[in-house]
């Protein structure tokens, strides 16, 4: 398994526990647990930490925009994977630097957690929800920046 994808699957692992436990816990005690014993020697371990610490720090933003983007799945209903999972996606998709995690990465990555860790389904709700917010996101650049796409016409 990569190393960043080996980082994500830890920091799945301990966004489940901490959010299976009400968040009443320390998130970095649950990360550096699991690191330890899932992850040792890990390349990276602090991308780890600041994807886990970017994921708490924007989780009311993230969590509004899963509930916007998926208005039929109350977000308590969406299992622990799932949310944790377009948790993961999102921050990565609209808060990292996209030059570090590409957008299409950062949606990929997200469903693959899915499909190895959630439900038969997982991978294809996963996808639609971070395929619409992605549409979104790319709408909005769209209109924020139009290019001219006015025909020429060549003269004679």
């Amino acid at each position: 398994m990569a190393t960043r994808q080996l980082a994500r699957s830890v920091v799945l692992q301990s966004l489940y526990e901490w959010d299976f436990y009400g968040r009443k816990s320390d998130l970095v005690s649950f990360l550096e647990r699991n690191l330890a014993e899932f992850a040792p020697g890990l390349d990276e371990p602090q991308f780890a930490r600041d994807l886990a610490n970017g994921v708490v720090a924007r989780q009311e933003e993230i969590d509004i925009i899963i509930s916007r983007a998926a208005p039929d799945w109350p977000l308590q209903q969406i299992s622990i994977v799932d949310r944790n999972a377009l948790r993961i996606g999102l921050y990565e998709l609209l808060f990292a630097n996209p030059e570090e995690v590409p957008p299409k990465v950062a949606i990929n990555e997200a469903i693959e957690l899915a499909k190895n860790y959630g439900g038969p389904n997982s991978g294809k709700f996963i996808n639609g929800v971070l395929g619409t917010v992605y549409k979104e996101v790319a709408k909005a650049k769209a209109d924020q920046f139009p290019t001219n796409n006015q025909d020429t016409k060549e003269t004679s």
